[in-house]
């Protein structure tokens, strides 16, 4: 188990949370929860209802479409998800570990009470999320 100062300096490693201050990073951090799964275990399937983005700490997964085509491969620091905090709508995809992985995880819930207390949260992750979104699943990694 990863202590929460562990965690804050993850996040700060993430394009997404970079220039965020340290004291929004461990506010972050304290809602952030870790999840371990074994090489070839499902994290979600396609169609199930999404409400949590989930950041590789370690280990690598494979988002597939819904005939099975891989889509992407993602490692460490990098992250998947992330679409069911902006919409509610059921997962576009599949993710499975491709190796043994170690995710941390944050619902959709902590991150909209962690926006409610510092709106500067939500304009830098629209900033970094918009930067990213041409190329989500499209053979890169982010």
């Amino acid at each position: 188990m990863k202590s929460l100062i562990e965690k804050a300096f993850f996040l700060k490693k993430l394009r997404l949370f970079n220039e965020l201050e340290l004291e929004l990073l461990l506010a972050i951090a304290e809602k952030i929860q870790e999840d371990d799964y074994d090489a070839g275990e499902k994290i979600f399937a396609f169609g199930q209802v999404g409400n949590r983005i989930y950041f590789i700490v370690s280990g690598q997964v494979e988002i597939f479409d819904e005939k099975g085509k891989l889509l992407s491969e993602i490692s460490s620091r990098g992250y998947f998800g992330d679409e069911s905090l902006f919409n509610e709508q059921p997962r576009a995809y599949l993710a499975s570990c491709k190796t043994d992985t170690l995710l941390f995880t944050l619902s959709r819930s902590h991150l909209l009470s962690i926006i409610s207390e510092c709106p500067s949260v939500a304009v830098a992750l629209l900033h970094t999320y918009s930067q990213e979104l041409p190329c989500r699943f499209r053979g890169n990694s982010p």
